[in-house]
This record gives structure tokens, C-alpha cells and sequence, in this order.
């Protein structure tokens, strides 16, 4: 394997196609294309500034390095890519990539990341200025999270998120077959128009979460003061644990609740309108 060390480099294209190297201590300066077309490559206490450096490349790893903010769109149109305790400034990376895994890593402003891709793993990383984080991406693991930014994961297919906190808007709509486990979720409108979405452990805040939702499963979980008007025109099955400010027209299913304030079934509820709920003694 080809070793380049301790050398700047920028400009337009400088290492294109470059194959079977490792990178130590590189520092690749403002241009674009750097790295494009490559592969098998390995790059450790590298500093990225310029633009589309990992592009159409198969095979790459990434460690200790930073990716200042004007490298942006630095990894698109990639496969089999890793991250291990990066730090991140640029947004909108990861387009159209196949096999990323993200370990240890620092995001300051992911806005517009992770669009398109598929086979994604995320661990003890914390994304912050994440609006719109994967949209339309499939295929996720996510453990020891901690997110920051509106409208996240959503059209996203198969997502599993296990101890996490998403403080995140309008997450998870018309997201398909999600699973959260033992994580916080705060920001409103939650996982509307979702299908087969299940949160087990999990503690919701935010205005009107989980509405026109299709097979919402939830277990053991808890809700916060801020979440009326739960459940409009959901298909849900519910054990919830604590006090729910109010419910409003479920579709169908059952809702085991200790207490709520206001359950409304009015005029407006839609077909079958069968949803059985079981107010508890509020333990």
C-alpha cells in the first residue's frame, strides 16, 4: 500500500484515482475533486477543506480527521465507507451512498446529510444543526445518539435507534417500519403519516405527536405535559405510562393510559372509529 505522509495538497483533482493508499497527517487544501474515483484507501489525522473529495470512490476509511466547513458535499455517490472520531463542520454529506458506518464522531452542521443512502450505522456519535437528516435513507442502525435539527429520517425505510435523544420536528414522517428503544424524543408533530412505527421505553414531548399514523405500536412508554391532541387518526396500540394531556380521535386499536386529561371523540372521527381506551389509576 502506497503511504503519503506529512503533504498538502489542493487545487483541482490532485490525487484522482488514487488507489491502495494510506494518508497520514494530510492536509488537502480549498479545490474539488481531490480523491474522486478511488479506492482501498485509508486517511488518519487528515484535515479536508476543499469540496467533493470522496466522490465515486469504493472503499475508504476515515479517522481522527477534520472536515472543515468548506468541505462540503465532500462523500457522494460512495460505497463502503467509515468514519471513526471525526470531527465534522460541513453539511450536506453522504448522498447516494451505499455501506456507511460512523463511529465516535462529531457533526457541527449536518444540515442536508445522509439523503439517498442505504446500509447506514451509526454509534456514540452526536449530529448537530441536523435538519433534514436522512431523507429517503434505508437501512439503519443507530445506537448512542444524540441528534439536534428538524425534520429528520423522514421517507426513511427499516430504522432502528436504540438509546438516544432526538431533538428533532416533524421526525419520522412517512417514515416505514422505524424501531426506537429506551430513547427521548422531543419536538412536535412526530411521525405523522408513518406506517409500522414502535417505540418501546420511550419518553415523547412536543405538540400533536403521532397523528394519521398506520400500526403505531407503543410500549411502556411515557409522554410529556406538551403532547395534545395524541393520536388523531392513528391506528394504534398503546400501553403508556403516566398522565397523557389529551386524546384525540384515534381510528381504531386499544390505548391503555394511567391517566389523561381530555379525550375527545367528536363528529370528526374517521371509520371504523373503534379505538378502545383504558384509563389506569395513574401509576
Amino acid at each position: 500500500m502506497l503511504l503519503i505522509k506529512d503533504k498538502e495538497f489542493g487545487g483541482e483533482r490532485p490525487l484522482y484515482t488514487l488507489h491502495d493508499a494510506r494518508l497520514e497527517n494530510v492536509t488537502i487544501h480549498l479545490g474539488e475533486s481531490s480523491i474522486k474515483e478511488s479506492g482501498n484507501i485509508e486517511a488518519v489525522r487528515c484535515t479536508f477543506e476543499g469540496k467533493y473529495v470522496f466522490w465515486e470512490c469504493r472503499g475508504f476509511s476515515v479517522s481522527d480527521s477534520l472536515f472543515r466547513e468548506s468541505a462540503r458535499s465532500s462523500l457522494w455517490y460512495s460505497a463502503d465507507g467509515r468514519l471513526t472520531n471525526c470531527r465534522v463542520e460541513a453539511p450536506k454529506m453522504f448522498r447516494r451512498m451505499r455501506g456507511i458506518r460512523l463511529d465516535g464522531c462529531t457533526f457541527t452542521n449536518a444540515q442536508e446529510t445522509l439523503w439517498d443512502c442505504a446500509d447506514v450505522e451509526i454509534r456514540r456519535s452526536r449530529i448537530e444543526g441536523a435538519d433534514y437528516l436522512g431523507m429517503h435513507t434505508d437501512n439503519v442502525r443507530i445506537s448512542d445518539y444524540h441528534q439536534e435539527g428538524n425534520y429528520s429520517f423522514q421517507y426513511s425505510r427499516n430504522v432502528e435507534i436504540r438509546n438516544a435523544v432526538l431533538n428533532s420536528k416533524d421526525a419520522l414522517w412517512e417514515s416505514e417500519d422505524v424501531t426506537i428503544y429506551d430513547s427521548t424524543i422531543n419536538g412536535e408533530y412526530l411521525a405523522w403519516y408513518s406506517k409500522n412505527l414502535r417505540l418501546v421505553r420511550c419518553h415523547i414531548t412536543g405538540e400533536q405527536p403521532l397523528c394519521y399514523c398506520e400500526n403505531l405500536v407503543m410500549e411502556d412508554c411515557t409522554m410529556g405535559d406538551d403532547c395534545n391532541l395524541c393520536f388523531e387518526y392513528s391506528t394504534v396500540r398503546a400501553t403508556l405510562r403516566g398522565h397523557v394531556h389529551s386524546i384525540k380521535n384515534p381510528t381504531s386499536g386499544r390505548i391503555e393510559v394511567g391517566s389523561v386529561g381530555e379525550i375527545i371523540l367528536d363528529e370528526n372521527q374517521k371509520a371504523p372509529a373503534r379505538c378502545e381506551i383504558v384509563v389506569g389509576d395513574g401509576k
